[in-house]
């Protein structure tokens, strides 16, 4: 089973205690309603899927509730690091991005 660590909680729960809530630092339009239909698609249905290192949000729905942010190599399927929500997306030395 995959542990996954809280940042809020400061301990590494089980996976089954977490869900993914997509990807993470996706700047939201000031005024949606000033977008047009294919700006509002844009926004609403596409998303980077990288191979290698992805930043993606996460909700620990059966602990704290909060949500907060990870860095996951899409190839390995490892959690990275995880950091609170709101915080600059962390830089990963370059021997994390290989293993």
């Amino acid at each position: 089973m995959l542990l996954i660590h809280c940042p809020y909680c400061a301990m590494e729960r089980p996976e089954i205690e977490f869900r993914h809530a997509g990807e993470a630092h996706v700047a939201r339009a000031p005024d949606p309603s000033q977008l047009d239909d294919e700006t509002w698609a844009e926004f609403l249905y596409f998303r980077s899927n990288p191979k290698g290192v992805h930043a993606e949000r996460w909700r620990h729905v059966h602990g704290c509730g909060r949500f907060f942010n990870a860095l996951r190599d899409t190839v390995s399927d490892r959690l990275l690091v995880t950091y609170k929500a709101g915080e600059v997306r962390p830089e990963l030395p370059p021997q994390e991005h290989s293993r």
